[in-house]
């Protein structure tokens, strides 16, 4: 087939940008034409809370990426809707995950789709927003009505999902990302991190905001049974909100944890994340809601095991008990489930984290994606 991918790409940074291109090239493999379709204006920066949006990093290689959609500009998006319509392509995959985005996809789809040969299949990673502004659900409605089908990373999400359309949805978990090389050596790793490897190191990583809970895992290492396990956090990821930052550096201050506590909050580029992985024991997602997380699969990829909270799609994808623990999201529970996993070792965790890493392939992931399309999607 010829399909387009639409959302964010190289030379745009973050996860999205990641999964889009590994999908591209996953398709590729299979045998399809493929083309990304990313923006040359995604956020005005009133919008944008982190200090860039884009990478120093080279372009992932073989891919067509063309820089093209300005979010807030919808002359642009009728421009660019009537070039994907003039281009007839067989397949557009969208990526949905943020209302903002609605009103400029909606368009540029209804464009596209209009030359009667192209389906739309949407990738929601969520459908309500973790942090809500006016128009939310206007935005969102407006989106779907432009949408043959949608795949869903999280079960939270395809019951979103209801609320706003009854067309064709089906839940697929977020594949691994394996796009950032092998890890390392521990001793190595924490070499680089200029950290002690006499030391256990748990790893809380990825972009900060509210709802990822680092403030209750601060809290959380206040407590006796975090404390008597010795474990120290490195803290890997941008803040995305000045607030929390402040609020975290006052745990940090008030419950003694300096010492204990290593800040690397700078955009982790992607040739620095096997550093992090390689360095921890544990990964720790004490989210306070959630709908799914590529965090885990990060984790997956560089078998790490992880202990997750109980809130939207995170506990789809942890077997508690075999890959890590899942806990209550709040400092008692995130407390215990530390706890254990420094004093509970589990049997058989590493043949578990392989089964798990190969559960989730690509190849997997795009094999059901195309028999969904062609079984529900069909002209």
């Amino acid at each position: 087939m010829k399909i387009a991918i639409i959302g964010p790409a190289h030379p745009l940074r973050g996860g999205l940008a990641t999964y889009n291109a590994r999908l591209g090239r996953q398709l590729q493999d299979m045998g399809h034409t493929v083309v990304l379709y990313s923006f040359s204006l995604q956020y005005p920066n009133f919008l944008f809370p982190g200090k860039t949006q884009f990478t120093d990093e080279p372009a992932p290689p073989g891919l067509d990426i063309r820089t093209v959609i300005n979010s807030v500009n919808p002359l642009n998006w009728l421009a660019v809707g009537n070039a994907m319509k003039k281009e007839q392509f067989d397949l557009v995959i969208v990526r949905y995950w943020l209302p903002f985005m609605g009103p400029a996809l909606g368009t540029i789809l209804r464009r596209a789709r209009s030359n009667k040969r192209t389906r739309v299949l949407c990738i929601a990673d969520n459908i309500i927003p973790h942090e809500k502004r006016p128009g939310d659900k206007q935005f969102t409605q407006y989106f779907v009505k432009a949408v043959d089908g949608f795949l869903t990373m999280s079960k939270d999400v395809l019951r979103d999902l209801a609320q706003f359309s009854n067309k064709p949805a089906f839940f697929a978990p977020h594949p691994v990302y394996d796009t950032y090389g092998a890890g390392v050596d521990r001793s190595q790793a924490l070499g680089h991190l200029k950290l002690d490897p006499a030391k256990r190191y748990m790893l809380f990583f990825g972009f900060i905001r509210d709802y990822k809970g680092l403030d209750i895992l601060l809290q959380a290492m206040s407590q006796h049974a975090a404390k008597e396990t010795g474990a120290e956090l490195i803290v890997a990821g941008e803040y995305y909100d000045k607030e929390l930052a402040a609020r975290c550096a006052e745990i940090i201050s008030t419950q003694a944890l300096k010492e204990k506590v290593h800040l690397f909050t700078d955009y982790i580029p992607d040739s620095e994340i096997k550093y992090f992985f390689s360095a921890a024991d544990v990964v720790v997602q004490p989210y306070k809601h959630a709908t799914q997380s590529g965090i885990t699969l990060v984790a997956y990829q560089f078998e790490k095991p992880v202990i997750v909270t109980n809130v939207g799609g995170l506990a789809e994808v942890v077997p508690d008990g075999q890959v890590g623990y899942i806990a209550e999201p709040d400092a008692n529970g995130i407390a215990g489930a530390i706890q254990k996993f420094y004093t509970l070792p589990i049997d058989g965790i590493e043949a578990n984290l392989r089964r798990e890493k190969n559960k989730y392939s690509w190849d997997t992931f795009a094999i059901n994606l195309l028999n969904f399309v062609r079984d529900n999607l069909s002209s």
